[in-house]
């Protein structure tokens, strides 16, 4: 590697040595004179031009030969003039005259030129002295009319002063010109002369003298047009127009300017050049009004200077819309020329108002007023061009309007054009919008026009570790973009790359990663394997819901009794006031069964319920029934379904459950009578509790 890299210096070394070995170019031929300013001179002065390397000292010098063959030189050192002496040369003989150009590596030698040294004489440029508008005139004086000399021949050439080529008169020997050609109302015209004596040589050009020719009313009409920006309909827009020089016939001293809205209310501006208050923008021959045409429906524009108006020139603004490109327009352009191109439609707009077409170009992303210029072209014409400067990398909208004699515009067509394609910029808002198994769809939005440095050609896709590259039309421009990419496996992870490719090449890339979905039969497969594992997850928890209800069902039937709302209050019972000693005991044991075959009671409540609480009785099934010997003393069961009794037993029960002998049934005639209403009420008879 290091072998190459001395190879090659030592290369370009030898080249650039044998470059620099080379001798110089020859000079130009020298131009020579006898300059005659206040008074002719004696010497002879000479000039001449060299193309030379600056890095390489370079020596020049003068050589001439008499017709004697006496030959002689003059050393000037770098410098491109030299002077001959007059004691080296006779007036009126011939003169030979070279330059020779010596350098380190050799020396070149100009073209001889003979001269008749009475015929090197070289007056100064004229002056011109006197000036007139009307007609326009000049005189000028000259060293050639003085007593010593005698005028030659002199030349006039003139100009405006907008344009760029001088138009050249021959007069012969005279110091005054008339301007014969037709003359523009307050145009500024330049001229220029220079003159020879009768001998010798003609004199350089004069210094330029400009002439203002009689202003006159301006006539024509404005041309005015609207900027709306890019894209060419916008809302938001500004009237703009240019007057050409030839038709202001003066200096235009401001402009009035209508508004007429659509609500019937018009705005009359009068914008003086001197003073535009922020208002008028002129930029060479165009100017705008600062002025928004948001609801405005048409506009008018005339120009004035001293001696009048032009006529106003309308314009009616549409209303603004989506651009739509109905017909092709080609365009090419570089950074001078924009050159635009269309076919006849097949379908004219109508022939009595149809009237020309308007050609516009706007740079995108200036402000509305700026990069902007438009043409007006014949109906028949399909081809124009522009001059100007156009920037590289830079988008420019082209539109082309149909125009009617009322001045209506209809948009016709509008592309993109660049003046020089480079690389475009990243891809914006790159991302997948859905996933499937099987294809994923992409979407992004375009470049910003201002961004693209070129025209989009399309866009690149695609995936690593993939061959495949998918390219997708650029077109529309300004629309968003999808994208289906399919051929892709379920449940996999994925890398996409997107950029943007112009006639320059390819943008960088923007890169996205996303997971496809699984299979549709998988998925079902794992949502049946999910649910039976909810099942069996919750199977027992039902079970055991199912267990505790049930238990809590029968629990409830074996007391539904005692839980009742309708409980009787015990201290109401005079059985209770009569206790010497009373135990409150829970509720539950007042449901307790009664175990003894033969029970006494000191005295019984009994009470009757309407309405059927269970249809159970109190008692468990299990418990042994009292003994069929007690059927005569007790009376029929009251209460059946819907009825509910309570037992109090008081504190003297106990004490006679202790003694035997006794009846063991109770006279009802005699219970009822000791008995007062609420203990009937309430308490079940001791029959009833066993039968029960």
């Amino acid at each position: 590697m290091a072998q190459g890299w001395i190879l090659s210096i030592l290369i370009v070394s030898m080249v650039i040595s044998y470059a620099a070995a080379d001798p110089p170019d020859p000079p130009s031929k020298p131009e020579c004179h006898i300059p005659c300013d206040d008074s002719c001179g004696v010497d002879i002065h000479c000039s001449w031009n060299h193309r030379f390397d600056p890095q390489i000292l370079t020596n020049y010098s003068l050589h001439w030969e008499t017709a004697h063959s006496i030959e002689d030189r003059v050393n000037t050192g770098t410098s491109l003039s030299g002077f001959i002496d007059r004691e080296h040369f006779s007036m009126n003989s011939e003169l030979h005259v070279w330059v020779q150009a010596e350098s380190k590596h050799g020396s070149a030698k100009s073209q001889v030129v003979v001269f008749d040294t009475g015929d090197l004489t070289k007056p100064p440029p004229p002056l011109i002295t006197r000036s007139y508008e009307d007609p326009l005139e000049i005189s000028w004086s000259s060293i050639c009319n003085e007593p010593h000399l005698s005028l030659g021949s002199c030349d006039v050439r003139f100009r405006t002063q907008a344009e760029k080529l001088w138009h050249e008169d021959e007069i012969g020997a005279q110091v005054t010109y008339e301007f014969s050609g037709p003359v523009q109302a307050g145009v500024v015209y330049e001229f220029q002369v220079r003159c020879s004596c009768a001998t010798g040589l003609i004199s350089d050009w004069s210094a330029t003298h400009r002439i203002r020719s009689s202003e006159a009313a301006p006539t024509g009409q404005i041309d005015v047009w609207k900027d709306c920006g890019v894209p060419a309909t916008n809302a938001d827009c500004v009237v703009t127009w240019k007057l050409p020089t030839s038709q202001a016939h003066g200096q235009i001293l401001g402009y009035e300017v209508t508004l007429f809205s659509k609500h019937t209310t018009n705005v009359l501006v009068n914008i003086s050049v001197a003073e535009p208050r922020g208002l008028l923008m002129c930029d060479e021959l165009k100017c705008y009004l600062k002025s928004s045409l948001k609801s405005v429906s048409s506009a008018s524009v005339s120009a004035y200077n001293a001696r009048g108006a032009t006529v106003p020139s309308y314009l009616a603004i549409p209303t603004p819309g989506k651009v739509r490109s109905e017909h092709s327009i080609d365009v090419r352009m570089n950074t001078e020329n924009l050159t635009v191109s269309w076919a006849l439609p097949s379908q004219l707009p109508d022939t009595k108002s149809f009237k020309e077409y308007v050609v516009q170009y706007k740079q995108a992303g200036r402000l509305l007023g700026k990069g902007f210029n438009w043409i007006r072209v014949n109906k028949s014409c399909t081809t124009v061009t522009f001059k100007g400067h156009f920037e590289r990398y830079r988008p420019y909208q082209v539109s082309l309007f149909t125009v009617t004699h009322d001045q209506q515009s209809h948009h016709f067509s509008s592309v993109i054009g660049y003046s020089c394609h480079g690389i475009p910029a990243k891809v914006r808002s790159f991302k997948v919008i859905s996933i499937a198994a099987t294809h994923a769809t992409l979407f992004w939005e375009p470049v910003l026009l201002t961004m693209q440095n070129g025209l989009i050609l399309y866009y690149e896709i695609g995936v690593h570790g993939q061959m495949a590259v998918y390219n997708v039309s650029a077109s529309p421009q300004d629309e968003n973009k999808t994208f289906e990419l399919l051929n892709v496996s379920a449940d996999q992870e994925y890398e996409v790359w997107i950029k943007a490719v112009t006639e320059a090449g390819p943008g960088d890339n923007v890169t996205i990663s996303f997971i496809t979905n699984q299979q549709q039969h998988l998925q079902l497969k794992l949502k049946s394997h999910l649910l039976s594992l909810l099942i069996l997850l919750c199977l027992p928890v039902i079970i055991c819901c199912l267990l505790v209800l049930l238990s809590f069902h029968r629990g409830t039937s074996k007391t539904c009794l005692c839980i009742n709302e309708k409980i009787p209050d015990p201290y109401n019972s005079t059985i209770y006031q009569m206790m010497a000693y009373q135990v409150n005991e829970p509720v539950a044991w007042i449901c307790i069964p009664i175990y003894e075959p033969h029970p006494t009671m000191s005295t019984l409540e009994v009470v009757e319920i309407q309405h059927q609480l269970c249809e159970q009785n109190c008692f468990f099934e299990d418990q042994t029934r009292p003994a069929a010997s007690l059927e005569g003393c007790t009376r029929k069961h009251r209460y059946g379904k819907g009825e509910y009794s309570k037992m109090v037993d008081s504190e003297e029960e106990k004490d006679m459950s202790e003694v035997t002998g006794r009846d063991d049934c109770w006279s009802l005639s005699e219970e009822e009578q000791d008995t007062s209403g609420y203990e009937q009420h309430f308490i079940p008879t001791a029959a009833e509790i066993l039968n029960a």
